[in-house]
């Protein structure tokens, strides 16, 4: 395949660029495009946004939320520097894909789709922040949100491939 660059070749059949989103764009879409950067870098313009950046409670910090940004550390993946978006912040919405992981971000992704050529896909997500109770068992089901995510990754997009593997 003459010109072609060896991550095209690898990843051969992505999308060029998606979007993942949920309400507040501090737990469930920051973490699937934590993941999709960790399992196909730089070969996937990937994105992450909310209906609303979930700074409208004060006792909210800003960025992503902190047992987010644990769980996702166990993976080697760096979300203490995310700091939430909605729709109307994205710099681009030339996407290829638009995941929404909550019903009323599908909604607001139908909006964004109208009159453009973007596949829509809805993936029900559990909220993590719903659990209640100890901080191991808020990390069990943060732990599960992520996973579950990155199984149904695996699932769309197909297996991660480098060189010699």
């Amino acid at each position: 395949m003459a010109g072609v660059t060896a991550p095209a070749r690898i990843h051969r059949g992505l999308p060029g660029a998606v979007l993942f989103s949920c309400n507040l764009n501090r737990v469930r879409s920051p973490m699937a495009e934590g993941l999709m950067k960790l399992h196909f870098g730089g070969a996937v313009y990937v994105d992450s946004c909310g209906l609303h950046t979930g700074t409208r409670r004060d006792a909210m910090p800003p960025g992503a939320d902190p047992l987010t940004v644990a769980v996702m550390d166990e993976l080697g993946v760096d979300l203490s520097r995310h700091r939430p978006k909605n729709f109307d912040d994205l710099e681009d919405t030339s996407f290829d894909v638009v995941i929404s992981l909550s019903p009323e971000a599908h909604h607001r992704a139908g909006e964004l789709a109208r009159r453009r050529a973007i596949d829509l896909e809805y993936w029900p997500t559990l909220d993590p922040t719903l659990v209640t109770g100890q901080r191991e068992q808020m990390l069990s089901a943060y732990r599960d949100v992520r996973d579950a995510l990155e199984k149904r990754l695996r699932a769309r997009f197909g297996e991660v491939r480098t060189f010699g593997g």
